[in-house]
């Protein structure tokens, strides 16, 4: 597991982009309350960064087509993306946020 940022740098449900480890894996952050989700930071459909868009109810949505992507799962819930996304690990200690890009959850 990697340091990406401390847990009081992440907005609630605010996606917030990160290279992380030696292959500079472009990761998206989205705290949810006391939770945080770690996705592959490019949309299956575009290769656009999840960063720049929005969370909604659905997950966090890439700008560029409005396809969603479940915080969870890494499925996307709307066209036009079809392949899900890369989730990763999170662990929270001491008030930072630590992501393992060497493993999916998917």
């Amino acid at each position: 597991m990697i340091r990406v940022c401390s847990l009081s740098d992440l907005d609630d449900r605010k996606p917030v982009g990160f290279e992380v480890g030696a292959e500079y894996t472009p990761v998206v952050l989205v705290r949810d309350g006391d939770t945080v989700h770690a996705l592959h930071d490019l949309c299956s459909h575009a290769a656009i960064a999840l960063s720049e868009g929005e969370v909604t109810r659905k997950g966090v949505e890439c700008f560029l087509h409005g396809s969603c992507f479940d915080l969870r799962t890494g499925q996307p819930s709307s066209p036009p993306a079809t392949d899900p996304v890369d989730v990763f690990a999170v662990d929270i200690r001491d008030g930072d946020v630590y992501v393992d890009v060497t493993v999916t959850l998917n």
